[in-house]
């Protein structure tokens, strides 16, 4: 009797999640075994293929039409807005985009339409399931909207991703003013190409040159480096941004890492976070 009663009742089931095709592009092998293993850990995500480069972005995009793919924003020869351009110029249709990246200044500003997302560099697992759960809710809310979507509107769409992925390929204009420091009661305006280094501790950020140190105003390291040459400024570490002509030594650190010996007073040792090696090797060639 208690069985029957409990068999009236309808079973609740678990929602089964929608299934994701997915392309892994990055020139960096370790990065992609270690997207793949993330996303191998998701349940209804296949990963169709993998490319190690634009020109094979392009065509494996063309050739599987994968729901998303996860690209690579820096990659010798095209690199992944490039990728994004050759696609619309060639009126492909464009899966959902998922920008990877080692560099936060990529990370917010271009990525305003709402067809792509980004993963910074070293993957996170949980941010990944939340990249993915997005690109679920987009696909599901595109096919909602599919037959009241007019051409016009989709190509005003690609129109806008397509001009602001040629704002962020132009050549950044060099930054060559100054900077105010806050050092022993006083603002100073010291000449960038002084700086040595900035880092941040506490929500403070200090600024340190050959011959004084003192503090910015800006609340965070995103937000000095808009004043910044982006062309002599790096961003070697979550915590640090340093002058690249004011590197004194690479020095080689435990497990494949490196630290920057800078040429302040106090010679200061800066590390390099896993992230950024790669561009570290390409600025020194090592």
């Amino acid at each position: 009797m208690v069985s029957s009663t409990w068999a009236s009742y309808p079973r609740l089931l678990t929602p089964i999640p929608v299934p994701l095709t997915a392309l892994i592009i990055d020139d960096e092998p370790l990065a992609r075994q270690e997207l793949l293993y993330l996303l191998q850990s998701v349940e209804g995500v296949e990963v169709l293929a993998q490319g190690t480069n634009g020109i094979e972005a392009v065509e494996l995009v063309r050739a599987h039409k994968p729901d998303v793919v996860f690209l690579d924003v820096q990659m010798p020869g095209l690199d992944g807005f490039a990728v994004l351009k050759k696609l619309m110029d060639k009126k492909t249709e464009m899966p959902q985009v998922v920008f990877a990246t080692a560099f936060d200044q990529y990370a917010v500003r271009a990525f305003e339409v709402n067809a792509v997302d980004y993963l910074l560099k070293p993957f996170d697992r949980k941010r990944v399931l939340k990249t993915v759960e997005k690109v679920r809710a987009r696909i599901a809310s595109k096919a909602g909207q599919e037959i009241a979507t007019s051409d016009a509107t989709t190509d005003a769409r690609l129109d806008e991703l397509l001009r602001l992925v040629e704002e962020r390929t132009q050549p950044a204009k060099p930054n060559s003013g100054k900077v105010i420091v806050r050092a022993q009661g006083r603002l100073l305006l010291v000449d960038q190409r002084e700086i040595c280094f900035a880092s941040i501790e506490g929500g403070a950020i200090s600024v340190v040159t050959r011959a004084m140190e003192g503090q910015s105003n800006c609340r965070t390291l995103e937000e000095l480096m808009d004043h910044l040459d982006g062309e002599a400024f790096w961003r070697a570490h979550r915590s640090f941004v340093v002058n690249i002509q004011h590197i004194r030594e690479v020095v080689p650190w435990f497990k494949s890492s490196y630290q920057l010996r800078m040429d302040d007073a106090k010679k200061t040792e800066i590390p390099v976070s896993r992230a950024q090696t790669k561009r570290l090797r390409e600025l020194f060639n090592l």
